[in-house]
């Protein structure tokens, strides 16, 4: 600035570069009192009042911050100031104002000048100022170049609040919104609780997570997973978190031959054949719910036409009708076996797949979740003290530690057998000695040669292990293994 600048253009200057800085500081996302303080000072460098006053206001009429120069800080108020008929004034004009020879807030005026500070359209406060100094032999009073600049001011400031104001919101916001998720979290880790899934490891969350989020869509799931695996138990809680009103109906595929699976799935009516009384169908039964098929893989070639027809058109046929009935079921299919494979070998219809694969959820096996074993354990030991009215017993370390190098071809289903047989036998606390010999059997070699790298004939011993304790019974050794009996007779028992 060159010595020969006159005061009125540094003043300009100074505007200038006081816009400029406002600019940049009042978009900083600071507390709204802030902003307001700063606001009032830059402009009072510049203007040279001899009191001046800022003053904002939320939705509901409610002073937020004030700020003042020329007043003792006890004399004004928020309230006191929104009161004030110079704000009923700004409210009706919509634009600034200049005033003379007034009163405002108990002091006397020569002059005022106001402005509105809005953002996006609201009103959220005004900004006057009181009486010029006199400085530099200017004229004495507010100029049309002042007024402009309280106006790009104004104009700057209520951007800034407003904004500030929306990133308040969105901090608001998105602290309700934790909280709804940790309420929902909570609310979700009670249901899994009631439901028996114990879930610590990082790969049975995502699968929770994978089923929270697509269990309110219509969509069909396939749950993949070996047997044992919690698969209905992954069904009940899609048909527990998707809202829909109608009831779970579950269906083991593999559990019936196919002359009653049929009129399992869908019904059958009356004088079909002697003594045959008409009978609702699953889909029936599960209308407005949840049907549940396990063992999808295991259906016969014919009952999988039907069961695609009805998926297509949403209406079943009961055996020996014609009506055609409505049904509104989402369907949730499992098996532990390879579909695809099923599909190029043919014994699986591929429009039937595609169909039933809307989303899948693959379970992982007990033994790719190993960390879950001991909260397992403690699940089903409170579970059975509880049932069987008895005092939990603990398991020792020793113990715990065979249960998780174990790699239980049953998986869940059979982990939750051998903790309830070991707390049946055990006296006091639960060994490793009562749990070698329910894993093992009694005589069994415990070395462990390059064939014990070999999953499926690990499997296998395990499988001859179990049947031998059960003295060859399968249905027993099935129980006990946590797999369905005809899962045997696929392996060779």
């Amino acid at each position: 600035m060159s010595p020969g600048t006159s005061f009125g253009e540094k003043r300009r200057l100074l505007q200038l570069e006081t816009l400029y800085d406002l600019a940049v500081s009042l978009h900083a996302h600071r507390p709204e009192q802030e902003l307001v303080d700063e606001l009032l000072q830059r402009v009072c460098v510049v203007l040279d009042p001899a009191a001046a006053v800022a003053v904002t206001r939320d939705a509901y009429g409610a002073a937020r911050a004030v700020a003042t120069v020329g007043w003792p800080e006890t004399t004004l108020d928020g309230p006191g100031l929104l009161k004030e008929t110079l704000w009923r004034e700004l409210l009706a004009a919509g634009e600034s104002l200049a005033r003379h020879d007034g009163v405002y807030a108990g002091r006397a005026f020569r002059e005022l000048v106001a402005v509105p500070l809005s953002g996006r359209g609201v009103f959220l406060g005004y900004l006057a100022v009181f009486d010029k100094e006199e400085r530099g032999g200017e004229t004495a009073g507010f100029s049309d170049e002042d007024r402009r600049f309280l106006d790009s001011v104004a104009a700057l400031a209520g951007v800034a609040l407003d904004s500030a104001r929306q990133v308040q919101d969105l901090e608001v916001e998105r602290q309700q919104l934790k909280e709804e998720n940790r309420a929902l979290k909570d609310n979700l880790a009670e249901r899994l609780a009631d439901h028996s899934i114990v879930a610590h490891t990082a790969a049975m969350q995502q699968v929770l997570e994978r089923v929270e989020r697509v269990a309110p869509r219509g969509v069909s799931v396939v749950v993949r997973g070996e047997s044992g695996t919690g698969k209905e138990l992954v069904a009940k809680l899609l048909h527990l978190l998707s809202g829909r009103q109608g009831p779970l109906v579950a269906l083991n595929c593999a559990a019936l031959p196919e002359s009653l699976l049929e009129s399992e799935l869908f019904g059958i009516e009356q004088g079909v054949a002697t003594g045959v009384e008409a009978r609702r169908g699953k889909f029936e039964l599960a209308n407005n719910g949840t049907l549940f098929l396990d063992e999808i893989g295991d259906l016969e070639q014919s009952v999988q036409v039907k069961l695609l027809r009805a998926l297509q058109e949403r209406e079943v046929v009961r055996v020996g009708g014609h009506r055609p009935i409505p049904i509104d079921a989402r369907l949730v299919a499992a098996t532990n076996q390879d579909l695809e494979a099923l599909v190029s070998e043919g014994r699986f219809r591929e429009d039937l797949y595609y169909r039933l694969k809307g989303v899948e959820v693959a379970l992982p096996p007990l033994r790719d979740r190993r960390e879950d074993i001991p909260h397992l354990v403690r699940h089903f030991a409170k579970d059975f003290a509880a049932r069987e009215a008895v005092e939990a017993k603990r398991f020792s370390t020793s113990a715990l530690a065979l249960l998780m190098a174990h790699d239980f071809p049953g998986n869940v289903r059979e982990l939750q057998n051998v903790v309830e047989a070991a707390l049946a036998l055990a006296e006091t606390e639960v060994d490793a000695e009562l749990l070698h010999s329910l894993l093992r059997g009694a005589g069994d070699s415990e070395s462990a040669g390059p064939e014990a790298l070999d999953l499926a004939a690990t499997q296998r011993r395990h499988i001859a292990r179990v049947l031998k304790l059960t003295g060859g019974n399968k249905t027993r050794a099935a129980e006990l293994l946590g797999v369905d009996r005809r899962t045997l007779q696929r392996r060779g028992f």
